[in-house]
């Protein structure tokens, strides 16, 4: 396995995963503005477009993650993006997060970029297991990760404290061998 430094775009029906930028803040910026983005990703922290910019613009020259903006192939216009972070080479596994800008969730860019960026994770990088948490108040997100072929492994009780109320996140997962299956199944799927 490699590390992060090669930054891939993507190419999907509806999205492409290509490397994010400082020039794509602009249309980020409601990830960092709407409330309830703000609750279901659990962000305690307030992001202005100068910290924006500069962070955005250090991502290509990351080699521990990979940050992509999801493009959406019909408009052009960068709806969101998708992150391996958390790499732990010795174990060949990473974090996965995903977050698309309010009007652009429901239409399936999500599931497509998932799969995209999965996809690269196993057989790009050579990745054996991907995982993720999601919180309990986001049963929508957690119906997407297990439409994308994750599997809930536990919950890490109150892990999250909001607005006084503790919130359980549950851990999620996907492995090599299952990626794979599933994989194959979707192929036999199309062709049949």
């Amino acid at each position: 396995m490699t590390d992060f430094s090669h930054k891939p775009t993507l190419t999907g029906d509806l999205v492409v995963l290509r490397p994010v930028t400082e020039d794509d803040v602009p249309a980020l910026l409601p990830l960092f503005e709407d409330e309830e983005i703000t609750r279901l990703t659990g962000c305690h922290t307030h992001f202005d477009e100068p910290a924006l910019r500069k962070w955005y613009g250090s991502r290509g020259a990351q080699d521990d993650r990979l940050d992509l903006a999801v493009v959406e192939r019909a408009t052009g216009r960068v709806v969101g993006e998708v992150v391996l972070n958390e790499w732990d080479e010795d174990n060949e596994s990473c974090s996965f997060r995903v977050v698309f800008v309010p009007d652009a969730v429901g239409r399936g860019l999500g599931t497509e970029a998932t799969r995209l960026i999965v996809d690269h994770g196993f057989e790009g990088l050579g990745l054996y297991r991907i995982h993720l948490e999601v919180y309990a108040f986001n049963p929508r997100a957690r119906r997407a990760y297990e439409k994308a072929g994750f599997t809930a492994e536990g919950v890490l009780r109150g892990a999250l404290l909001w607005e006084g109320e503790r919130v359980d996140a549950t851990v999620m997962s996907v492995l090599a061998p299952e990626w794979a299956a599933a994989r194959a199944d979707r192929v036999r799927q199309t062709a049949g």
